[in-house]
């Protein structure tokens, strides 16, 4: 009776096993269709209205690149344009305020844009200037000595013959006048701030490497694309010689 006990229990609990595997849910697999992307109908030029439309589009989009503006509401964009051409008497400006508009918000965008390059660039400086070597100016450029000659300091009206290399702070360099293998000649008082300043205090012979706040280069505007605005510059600049202004 035990062993007969004991093949019912087993059999009952093999029942339940496989009554159990049998009810578990097949899970099904389903397959989502990717969406097809359609592509755009290339734009094409038919005729002369549709030639000097885009180059006036053209035109003006390449001198919004130039101030850094990269946004744009297209429709208010080409209602402003429409009322314009057709000098529209219920547009929603006058020509005395676009203009001031576009100043205002063109400084204000420009503003905030470039707040966190020239924050950047202040860090850099605050932590450059303890580093061995760096001096630092009251206008807040600094330079290092990479070797000093023993030349003459050049006067503001002087011209310098220089080899340069000009790099922003992430390592783009924008110009370099040793990979082009020749030096270059410039009058001293037309250049940037910054290298006005570091060179006055330089003798010939001598290289430095500067480094230049964004106030004494090339300011909020930059020179775009290569120079973003409120970007700190650094050079490596070589005064090899001094051509005094002729008197």
């Amino acid at each position: 009776m035990r062993i007969l006990f004991l093949a019912i229990t087993a059999f009952s609990c093999l029942s339940v096993t496989v009554a159990q595997v049998k009810k578990a849910p097949v899970k099904k697999t389903t397959t989502t269709k990717q969406p097809v992307k359609k592509e755009e109908p290339k734009f094409v030029l038919k005729n002369g209205i549709d030639s000097l439309s885009y180059a006036i589009g053209m035109n003006v989009g390449s001198s919004m690149n130039a101030q850094g503006i990269d946004q744009i509401n297209y429709a208010a964009f080409n209602k402003g344009m429409s009322d314009g051409i057709k000098e529209n008497p219920q547009a929603l400006m006058d020509i005395n305020t676009c203009g001031m508009t576009i100043q205002q918000k063109l400084q204000e965008y420009m503003a905030k844009k470039i707040a966190p390059v020239k924050e950047e660039g202040k860090k850099f400086l605050a932590e450059n200037k303890k580093q061995p070597g760096v001096v630092e100016l009251p206008s807040g450029i600094q330079y290092k000595i990479i070797s000093q000659g023993n030349g003459v300091k050049p006067a503001l009206e002087d011209t310098i013959k220089v080899h340069y290399k000009g790099s922003t702070m992430d390592g783009n360099i924008f110009d370099d006048s040793y990979s082009r293998g020749e030096p270059v000649e410039f009058p001293l008082g037309g250049l940037i701030e910054g290298w006005k300043q570091a060179l006055v205090l330089m003798p010939a012979g001598s290289k430095w490497q500067l480094f230049i706040p964004s106030d004494y280069a090339y300011g909020d505007m930059g020179r775009q694309p290569a120079i973003p605005g409120g970007a700190l510059l650094i050079f490596e600049l070589e005064l090899l010689e001094v051509k005094p202004a002729h008197k």
